[in-house]
């Protein structure tokens, strides 16, 4: 239990860094939140619950794959609000428009023999 609880709090430690930082520092919030730490946080959770690097290796691949499209929502939700739309609406527009390429992304890579 005590492995969990260590594993919830250094991830709400990071979230809550980069939140108060993106308050006084935003440029090194945004550095740090483009770190790919929760990828990071995994791999290291895994690794120390004994996966094989085999696993790891898989979930790195599965991770870039899934990266790409996830870029439209920080492009979206930019455009939106610096073009006066409310915030809750344009961040809820821009999650959809991220699903919607998920969903677009995933057959292209069944074609080419990525599975995820």
């Amino acid at each position: 239990m005590l492995y969990y609880a260590t594993k919830l709090v250094v991830s709400a430690l990071i979230i809550l860094a980069v939140s108060e930082l993106a308050k006084r520092l935003p440029g090194f919030a945004a550095l740090v939140a483009s770190l790919p730490l929760i990828s990071v946080l995994a791999f290291v959770w895994m690794h120390l619950e004994g996966s094989s690097n085999a696993a790891v290796a898989d979930l790195s691949g599965q991770i870039f794959w899934l990266v790409i499209p996830s870029l439209l929502l920080f492009v979206a939700l930019a455009f939106l609000l610096r073009h006066g739309v409310d915030f809750w609406l344009g961040l809820a527009v821009s999650a959809g428009l991220t699903v919607a390429a998920y969903l677009a992304l995933l057959p292209v890579l069944r074609k080419f023999g990525v599975q995820l």
